[in-house]
């Protein structure tokens, strides 16, 4: 299989997620209880994930996989703007998504950590992969095929990097 059509598989799957976690979320709060705000942040999400799916479906490549990946950043913060709202804490702040794993959503803090054999450095974490770093566990890290096996994104390198541009250019 194409390095490309694994490409765009993980990307539907990323959009599948997000789908799901749409599911969930109103499942837990009711649209229509929602202040005006969170209605307003709920339908940005909606409206994200009905622009990633369109998106997949205009280009049977992946020369549309950026916007998807970018569509699905948004919403996955407007998702988190929606839980904070309704739990009466402030609207999160727009972070890089996790650099474990995008699919976790916006992280919520940068945490130290280095690759096996790799230099330590800082990077954006969700709360829950910062929590497992903090109590010397390993991260929840987003594996791709590659040549085979399943290696972490970033080792994928040019393969996937419209996926990773979709989802971190706005925060170089």
């Amino acid at each position: 299989e194409s390095r490309v059509n694994q490409m765009r598989k993980d990307t539907e799957a990323d959009v599948t997620a997000f789908g799901e976690s749409l599911r969930e979320l109103d499942l837990e709060v009711g649209a229509e209880d929602l202040s005006t705000e969170a209605r307003d942040d709920w339908k940005r999400a909606l409206d994200c994930y009905d622009r990633a799916k369109d998106l997949m479906a205009a280009d049977p490549g992946t020369g549309n996989i950026t916007l998807v990946t970018e569509a699905l950043e948004e919403g996955r913060h407007a998702v988190a703007c929606v839980k904070a709202r309704e739990a009466g804490e402030p609207v999160p702040e727009m972070r890089p998504p996790c650099f474990f794993d995008p699919a976790h959503g916006p992280s919520t803090t940068d945490v130290m950590w280095s690759p096996e054999g790799g230099v330590a450095r800082k990077v954006p974490a969700c709360a829950a992969d910062a929590a497992r770093i903090q109590q010397g566990r390993s991260p929840w890290i987003r594996t791709v095929a590659m040549e085979g096996h399943q290696v972490p994104y970033w080792e994928a390198g040019n393969d996937y990097a419209p996926w990773v541009r979709g989802y971190y250019h706005r925060y170089e």
